[in-house]
């Protein structure tokens, strides 16, 4: 439902794939800001946001694109936002407020406060939330609705602009939470981070094995494999700088996992089904509690169902 007055009178979208399209969708049907602005490197990305109606104004340019904004949202790979930052710092006007959508959070503290102006205010924020695809035309107005936006201000940030970057998220349907950065690419470390690459690995593993045809790889795709190659196949790019920026969190992670994994070989290597059994009932009991927190359904199948019965939206499988 509409907002009875706009939050925003500009706001200003940078990179308009899935993140930052769903963005602008709720935007303009939650009516969050009075003129929608959006800016991206890639020109069929710019040419598409047009055609699609994302934003009042798209350019390529984006200090261009900021130059009146309010609210800033970065929504460009981590690698790039030292650069874009950079660019932007010189346009934004006085009293505008910058966000961003960023999984890792010391990483875009460190690349982008440094070249915000005087009298503007840097309030990082994760939207949990997200799919495999990519692209301005992959996103939707409810990809964030039930799903958490964690905001990671320094304790100096102005309250007010924390406060109203923390409604635009309520009202685009989000539960917002508030973390210090730190303790969120922690979380975010072994919550996400950690199984993308644990994805990326086995399904790069299956592709290597000799004695197993790619054929046979894709005929044969049991449940699990299957849902592995759905995270798999998310961004390369987002993926790539998400554990270049979050390097020291993910390995702390990884050195926990390969002493459990270390200890699950052992299991089964001597046959001891009691600790199999004790870790498989631990594990369920995390699974429903996913489901009974809404972060989940538990409809048949995971709630897939045939493709041509799967709707977008917030029950959708999901990656971040």
């Amino acid at each position: 439902m509409p907002a009875q007055q706009p939050l925003f009178e500009t706001l200003a979208v940078i990179g308009i794939g899935l993140i930052g399209s769903s963005i602008a969708r709720a935007a303009r049907e939650y009516g969050l800001a009075r003129q929608i602005v959006a800016a991206d490197a890639s020109e069929p990305h710019r040419r598409q946001a047009t055609e699609l109606g994302l934003a009042d104004a798209v350019y390529g340019d984006a200090a261009e694109a900021v130059k009146d904004a309010d609210l800033v949202m970065l929504c460009v790979p981590l690698g790039a936002y030292a650069a874009v930052a950079a660019h932007i710092g010189p346009a934004l006007k006085p009293g505008a407020i910058v966000s961003d959508v960023g999984s890792c959070k010391q990483s875009v503290i460190r690349d982008v406060s440094p070249h915000l102006p005087a009298g503007c205010t840097f309030v990082p924020g994760h939207p949990v939330a997200g799919t495999e695809h990519s692209g301005p035309a992959a996103g939707f107005a409810a990809l964030f609705h039930g799903r958490w936006c964690i905001l990671t201000p320094e304790p100096e940030t102005e309250a007010a602009a924390v406060e109203k970057v923390r409604a635009f998220w309520a009202a685009c349907g989000s539960k917002v939470e508030q973390m210090e950065p730190h303790h969120h690419d922690l979380v975010l470390a072994i919550t996400s981070h950690v199984p993308h690459l644990i994805a990326y690995n086995i399904v790069g593993t299956a592709d290597d094995l000799e004695t197993v045809t790619e054929s046979e790889v894709i005929k044969y795709s049991a449940g699990g494999f299957r849902d592995f190659t759905r995270i798999a196949a998310s961004d390369p790019t987002m993926w790539r700088d998400v554990f270049l920026n979050n390097r020291e969190a993910v390995l702390e992670m990884l050195g926990r996992f390969t002493e459990d994994l270390i200890a699950l070989q052992r299991a089964i290597r001597w046959g001891e089904g009691d600790a199999l059994f004790d870790l498989f009932t631990r594990t369920r009991t995390i699974r429903r509690a996913i489901i009974d927190a809404g972060q989940e359904t538990n409809a048949p199948d995971f709630g897939r169902g045939s493709a041509a019965t799967v709707a977008p939206g917030p029950a959708a499988p999901k990656t971040d």
